[in-house]
């Protein structure tokens, strides 16, 4: 049982390699934790590599490896170099999580003109997740297997309302969109996509009075351990599948 009280199945195979992206801090540092707890080799990917050295040093002596790498999500060039490097030394990657973000612009209306901070929400959510998974899914492609887990937000659900937070909420609806073209695109060949929200978790972007980083990160994890055969183009929170 996870920390949520998941039941992760005993045939959940284990996985030699996966990516986290912006994992120095916050939720995707603490994906990083849990799935080095399984003795997985995780790339720990952050913007500011020294930053992201800082963060796998505190996870040394972990049952599996953790490797900072540097990656800004919305470069085409550093996704590009990170995906070689991955096929020259490992030659495969069996997890990738996609939670590089933020742009929680909480303050801003839909009846704004200033289109800026929504084009980088959208660069990071959407088109960063595109870029990244588009690059890596060669190396899920050669060995049949993959689970891609896209952290998104129930304020990008269909039925999500509000006045605030519209880069945030438009973006995240648009990864959504993107999980379930890319699972349906991908159906039958034991690769999965789905899409996780963590829920108001404690962390800079989510600010004090949400839930522990442990218990959102868990929901990912566990997301990365679906037995074959998976469910795909699935929208999860805590394990049970909520609405697009």
């Amino acid at each position: 049982m996870s920390r949520l009280g998941l039941r992760v199945p005993a045939s959940t195979p284990v996985y030699r390699v996966a990516l986290v992206s912006g994992a120095n801090r916050g939720l995707g540092f603490e994906v990083v934790r849990q799935l080095s707890e399984h003795g997985i080799t995780v790339l720990l990917g952050a913007r500011d590599l020294d930053k992201g050295l800082h963060a796998a040093r505190q996870l040394a002596g972990a049952l599996g490896e953790v490797i900072a790498v540097q990656l800004d999500v919305t470069q085409q060039d550093q996704v590009d170099t990170l995906a070689r490097w991955i096929e020259v030394t490992y030659g495969r990657l069996d997890v990738l999580v996609n939670n590089a973000g933020g742009h929680y612009d909480h303050d801003a209306h839909a009846s704004h003109a200033d289109l800026a901070p929504a084009l980088d929400a959208m660069q990071t959510h959407l088109f960063g997740t595109w870029r990244l998974s588009s690059a890596l899914l060669p190396l899920m492609r050669r060995h049949g297997y993959g689970r891609i887990v896209n952290v998104s937000s129930s304020c990008g659900a269909s039925s999500s309302n509000g006045g605030a937070c519209v880069a945030y909420r438009t973006s995240k609806s648009a990864l959504n969109t993107y999980t379930r073209t890319l699972a349906a695109e991908l159906e039958g060949s034991g690769i999965a996509v789905n899409a996780v929200c963590p829920g108001w978790t404690a962390t800079d972007l989510g600010g004090p009075g949400g839930r522990p980083v442990s218990v959102g990160a868990a929901g990912v994890v566990w997301a990365t351990s679906l037995p074959t055969p998976a469910p795909t183009g699935r929208f999860f929170r805590d394990g049970e599948v909520i609405a697009w």
